[in-house]
């Protein structure tokens, strides 16, 4: 029989970021999406966020979309801010899952037709419109119904959509910024985690499917006979997408409904992905912004480290 420990992974997570102002700032607020939320195969064990200097104002609370959210001001001369989020979790594998026995998508995206209610309709059918970052396209309809075809297995259409990304786009942190538009990412064929997972919101959202964008982390294997590099993770970007609650969807393993895909690895999320946050896309759920008042520009360095613990 298969323990507990056998399908989960403890992770130790630290994320530091600094900017370097190049001369005092009076004022800054920023907006921080650095805490890991807990979800049902996720639990958050213990939590802390450390900033320098240390604010004047400091608040914490749920976002809209569920997000845990941590708003500071710093009120006097700084040159530099740095804030260092630091988290230890469980991750748990799913069950296995079963694409060909999903529903045909079609039925999937018809009945959210009869879902309702804000604990329900809402919070499933508000990931199905355009959002600031993943408009929708001619392009990314196009190029979703390759993969959604009549009668397709709803998770088998994803599995599939998620591989041909894959394939058809090539990893390059030199193509894009996170300002780059969808139009331009499609037309390249090239991009970062980001870019793919808006691809994949997008080409769902296209044919009437709830997506959610997915910020996190995830663990990196380092050669054979080489050691973890501390520092060395960086942050990570997937999307997830509705395929029912009822029926097979469920009993194949996916909870709430929600099969969590990485275009970037071509695999459905498991133990190694950490959740922070989801929304509509990278706009709701950047790791830090702010508004400052001065300064001559600014520097930023982040550095991630995800250390795998052992019992």
């Amino acid at each position: 029989m298969t323990s507990p420990a056998d399908t989960s992974m403890r992770y130790r997570v630290r994320h530091a970021t600094e900017y370097d102002y190049g001369e005092d700032v009076p004022i800054s607020h920023h907006l921080l999406h650095l805490t890991a939320r807990p979800h049902p195969r996720q639990r958050i064990r213990r939590s802390q966020l450390t900033i320098d200097p240390v604010p004047a104002v400091r608040s914490q609370r749920i976002d809209y979309f569920g997000n845990t959210v941590t708003y500071v001001a710093v009120q006097e001369p700084h040159r530099g801010f740095s804030v260092v989020a630091e988290s230890e979790v469980e991750v748990f594998d799913a069950p296995p899952l079963a694409p060909d026995d999903s529903r045909p998508w079609e039925q999937v995206r018809d009945s959210l037709r009869a879902l309702s209610g804000p604990d329900d309709g809402a919070e499933i059918t508000q990931y199905c419109f355009d959002s600031a970052l993943v408009v929708s396209s001619p392009e990314l309809l196009d190029y979703a119904r390759a993969s959604f075809t009549a009668g397709r297995p709803v998770m088998a259409a994803c599995i599939d959509l998620m591989n041909r990304i894959n394939a058809d786009f090539a990893f390059d942190p030199t193509a894009t910024t996170i300002a780059t538009p969808m139009a331009e990412v499609m037309r390249k064929r090239r991009g970062v985690c980001q870019d793919f997972a808006h691809i994949a919101a997008g080409c769902a959202r296209a044919i009437g499917l709830p997506a959610r964008y997915v910020s996190g982390y995830l663990r990196t294997l380092p050669p054979p006979g080489r050691p973890r590099l501390v520092g060395a993770d960086v942050s990570h970007a997937w999307a997830s997408i509705w395929c029912g609650n009822t029926g097979s969807s469920v009993q194949s393993g996916i909870p709430g409904g929600w099969l969590d895909i990485c275009p970037t690895n071509a695999c459905v999320v498991n133990r190694d992905f950490i959740t922070v946050a989801w929304g509509r896309d990278y706009d709701d759920v950047s790791p830090a912004r702010g508004v400052l008042v001065g300064g001559a520009g600014h520097g930023l360095t982040v550095s991630v480290d995800v250390e795998p613990l052992e019992d």
